[in-house]
């Protein structure tokens, strides 16, 4: 497979939904945030963390260290949620051994790589989580070997990552369980996408027709709702012919049918960012139809009350993802909404509560949804490999290009 043979690198150079427990290609690697962690983005980006949601990560991260385990595990044999607290960690800017977290950075990816497969298969519990926890977790690995170099998580890495180019089905998917088939939906492609993306962040070379087949499938998701009018077609910035006239959104079986959500809506523009196909005018349909109802359903939630996370865990890890690839106005105008809310619902003060004090709650566990609501709110620090690359500003501007 190419570069993608990590362990030779290493030599040379050296979630249906997520079921968790309930308690640009040839790009150069970035190097590790300070251990620290301290700083955070300047300029421009100033507006994007509060002292309030840096607060929040501070109480979160001491919340996910303080109730991890001797295992490192947080009591959990789903390897995805494991990874997701690993992931928690790497987003402030901590690094196996290093710094205030290191040892809990280590202690989550050990678990997670001692407990690999010989296929290199990144799953312990049922085999219908296999992709869903493979998925995730060789995704938080590329993110830590790209962060580090460690020669240790490049040999797990190297196999996550060949399984999972060589179980891809015929038609660009993947399905449950660790074996090639046809069909899949959409939650489990953007699980992959995102490994493979990240694995191609830090200088490794993925199988071209692996991509093509990949971004077939996530199109074929794409949902055709109704005809757009001329005025909302200019105000969108689409143009006047083709299926761009469409309104739309990715959904898990796309035409074929399922119920909307915010989560696939989000997800299916993640996976052709990552991709690379930055002028699809899916994206931009499908995210305006994503914050649309997100903003209503936050606003809901809210009033109702400030107990649980703003939107359940899966939704705001895909969400808040598609907002920052796109940027822009995007950006800018629902970050904050979903940066204060999440910082607002933070469980804090009250003896009867004091266990919880720092973490946050929802449907799959407060380990989950703590893990989610940090990688959230540390994003604008830009210390993962995938968020070292600049967001587009304006999609617009790349559709004028060549639209899809």
């Amino acid at each position: 497979m190419g570069k993608t043979a990590i362990g030779t690198i290493g030599l040379m150079l050296t979630v249906a939904a997520v079921l968790f427990c309930a308690a640009g290609q040839g790009q150069q690697p970035v190097p590790a945030a300070p251990a620290n962690a301290a700083a955070g983005p300047s300029g421009d980006e100033e507006w994007e963390i509060t002292p309030e949601s840096a607060k929040a990560v501070e109480l979160g991260l001491e919340w996910l260290a303080k109730n991890q385990g001797p295992q490192g595990n947080w009591n959990c044999r789903e390897l995805g949620l494991v990874s997701m607290g690993a992931l928690a960690f790497l987003s402030a800017g901590y690094t196996p051994d290093k710094g205030k977290y290191g040892h809990n950075v280590r202690k989550a990816l050990d678990y997670v790589i001692s407990n690999a497969k010989p296929s290199g298969l990144l799953n312990i519990a049922e085999a219908q989580h296999d992709m869903y926890n493979h998925g995730l977790s060789t995704f938080v690995l590329t993110q830590a070997y790209g962060m580090t170099r460690d020669p240790k998580i490049g040999k797990a890495l190297d196999k996550a990552i060949k399984l999972i180019c060589v179980i891809q089905g015929n038609d660009g998917g993947w399905s449950y369980q660790a074996v090639p088939s046809h069909g899949g939906d959409l939650s489990l492609v953007v699980m992959q996408a995102k490994a493979l993306r990240g694995a191609m962040d830090i200088g490794l070379d993925i199988p071209q027709q692996t991509i093509k087949l990949a971004i077939a499938k996530v199109r074929k998701h794409y949902w055709i709702k109704e005809r757009v009018s001329d005025g909302k077609a200019l105000l969108l910035g689409l143009s006047e012919s083709g299926d761009e006239k469409f309104s739309g959104r990715f959904t898990y079986q796309g035409n074929a049918g399922g119920k909307p959500s915010i989560a696939m809506a989000s997800a299916g523009a993640v996976c052709l960012q990552e991709f690379g196909q930055y002028d699809d005018f899916r994206i931009i349909r499908s995210l305006y139809e994503a914050t649309k109802d997100a903003e209503q359903t936050m606003k809901e939630k809210m009033a109702a009350s400030k107990d649980s996370l703003p939107l359940d865990p899966y939704t705001l890890y895909y969400l808040t993802q598609a907002l920052y690839q796109v940027g822009g106005k995007y950006w800018r105008q629902y970050y904050p909404i979903i940066r204060d809310n999440v910082a607002r619902t933070q469980i804090r003060g009250g003896r009867n509560r004091s266990e919880q004090n720092g973490s946050w709650q929802a449907n799959y566990g407060n380990p989950y949804a703590t893990a989610v609501a940090v990688f959230v709110l540390t994003i604008p620090n830009r210390f993962l490999p995938i968020l070292q690359e600049a967001p587009a500003d304006s999609l617009a501007k790349s559709r004028s290009q060549a639209g899809q």
